[in-house]
Parts: structure tokens; C-alpha cells; sequence
């Protein structure tokens, strides 16, 4: 049960002080340093954290802690890489998040099968038209430059173009 809670306690460190820790001179390396280090309404929301995760069910807590271990195992490159997707996010109104959030849940219910499938089909298909990857990347950028009214106007002249 105590190594549980500490393994808990670490996760949640992690989350919450992480960004805080690495900005510190001397960053601490263990939890209970970084925990000592934080203010008392960080550590009050780190233990409520720890009390939401306590009262997860257990597959849960299994699925989260895995979670974490696959974390811990990622070079820092890839690391950082899934950080700068994040702030990308967090940037995105949250019209466009929720969006997001919703196409994601939509590929999940695909079964693991097909989600291969999807994704081998789109590797293959950009590997044999590198112009139309570069054209997928160009759009992209195009699309961060744009505003929240832009963004929209895009999205109506495709719901436009489906229905013909």
C-alpha cells in the first residue's frame, strides 16, 4: 500500500512541480525533494490529486502508472517533442481542443485492427507522394497562422464541399 502511494505521490509530483522543479537552479532529483520545495497550495493540490487517484478504480490506476513507466522510458528527445505538442494544444481555443479531443475518442473506438490499418494506409500513402506530405506539412503550418474566425471559414467551406 505504501509503495502504491509513493509510486502515486511520484506521478503526481511529477505532473504538477515538474515544470517548477526544472526551472529551479538546483533542480531537486528525488519526489520528496521536489515536494518539499513547493508552496503549501501546491502541496495541498498535489494531496488532493493524490486522493482523486486513491479513489480511481483499480484498472485505472494500473492504466495510469503504466502510463508512467512508459513516460519514464522515453528518450528526452521524444519527451520534449510530446511537451511541445502539449503547449500546441493547451495554445488552441477550446472550440478547437474540444474538437480535437472528440476525433480522438473517434479513432479510439476504432478496434486496434483497424486503427493499424488507418495508420499504415496514411504512412504508405505519404511515403509514395512525399509532394503530398509537404504539402500536408505546409498546410499545417498555414493552419497555426491562422485566427479562430479563419479557422472557422475553412472548416464550413469543407462541411460545404462533404454534403455536395
Amino acid at each position: 500500500m505504501m509503495g502504491r502511494n509513493l509510486a502515486a505521490l511520484g506521478l503526481v509530483v511529477a505532473l504538477v512541480a515538474g515544470a517548477a522543479a526544472r526551472a529551479q537552479t538546483q533542480a531537486p532529483r528525488t519526489a520528496a525533494e521536489r515536494f518539499e520545495q513547493m508552496t503549501p497550495a501546491q502541496k495541498d493540490a498535489l494531496r488532493a490529486k493524490l486522493r482523486e487517484f486513491k479513489a480511481m478504480p483499480p484498472a485505472e490506476q494500473a492504466r495510469i502508472r503504466a502510463n508512467l513507466q512508459r513516460w519514464r522510458q522515453l528518450p528526452p528527445e521524444e519527451r520534449e517533442r510530446i511537451r511541445a505538442n502539449l503547449r500546441e494544444l493547451q495554445r488552441l481555443p477550446p472550440a478547437e481542443r474540444q474538437a480535437l479531443r472528440e476525433r480522438v475518442r473517434e479513432l479510439r473506438k476504432l478496434d486496434p485492427e483497424q486503427r493499424a490499418e488507418l495508420r499504415q494506409r496514411i504512412r504508405q500513402y505519404l511515403k509514395e507522394n512525399p509532394e503530398r506530405r509537404e504539402q500536408l506539412l505546409e498546410n499545417m503550418r498555414r493552419w497555426r497562422e491562422m485566427s479562430p474566425e479563419q479557422r472557422q471559414e475553412v472548416r464550413e467551406r469543407l462541411r460545404e464541399r462533404r454534403r455536395r
